[in-house]
């Protein structure tokens, strides 16, 4: 119960600071949610691993990190973390938020822009938080921020920066619940992380061929 309790908490504070970021921080927004991403992975990791993203939890079940039984359950705590992160965001600011893409940028950018930068925050989370000899490395936390600072430096603009099916999915139900926004953009959310985290995953077996499982 304990990892559960802290994907969801992590979870719906990683929404949280999103969505009151992108409404007070303008285009310096990924500063505090990479740094706040950081802080949140130093607080779960000992307890759950810090997911707080289905597809880092993919790309952990996919490299035997974690069980299906325990993926599963992080999925589902995951999504409901976001979804209340969203609202809680909504009642703060006082007006809602999801990502969205430009709406000039082709679907194919759309879709690498999710895919290739989850891709890369899924490795450094399996390099940097899951491998045996750097077990225990005080960096982790902060190399898992940067990655996300950098990505949504780099493609948030094209894409909206996501990287995450939970940022996708709470932002767009509390969008559509209290301003009426729509649901057309959810799946580039959900298809460009997911696939990241599946090429991830592949590329860290051909990195670590010989690396242990941790879960059976």
């Amino acid at each position: 119960m304990p990892k559960y309790l802290t994907e969801f908490v992590g979870t719906c504070f990683l929404v949280l600071i999103i969505g009151c970021s992108v409404h007070s921080a303008g285009n310096l927004a990924p500063l505090p949610i990479g740094i706040g991403l950081a802080c949140l992975i130093y607080m779960g990791g000992p307890v759950s691993g810090g997911h707080f993203n289905p597809a880092v939890t993919l790309g952990a079940l996919l490299c035997r990190k974690i069980d299906f039984k325990d993926a599963v359950r992080y999925w589902v705590v995951q999504v409901l973390g976001g979804i209340a992160g969203a609202f809680l965001a909504c009642a703060i600011m006082r007006k809602s938020f999801a990502p969205a893409p430009a709406p000039t940028a082709p679907i194919i950018a759309i879709l690498l822009a999710e895919s290739a930068f989850t891709f890369m925050l899924v490795l450094v989370v399996l390099n940097t938080a899951t491998v045996k000899k750097v077990a225990g490395n005080s960096y982790f936390g902060a190399a898992i921020g940067l990655t996300i600072t950098v990505g949504a430096f780099s493609v948030g603009a094209v894409s909206g920066g996501a990287f995450n099916p939970a940022v996708g999915i709470g932002p767009t139900i509390a969008h559509a619940a209290l301003d009426q926004g729509g649901f057309a953009n959810l799946w580039y959310y959900l298809v460009g992380p997911l696939a990241g985290a599946v090429i991830a995953a592949g590329f860290f077996k051909i990195q670590h061929p010989g690396e242990k499982s941790e879960a059976a």
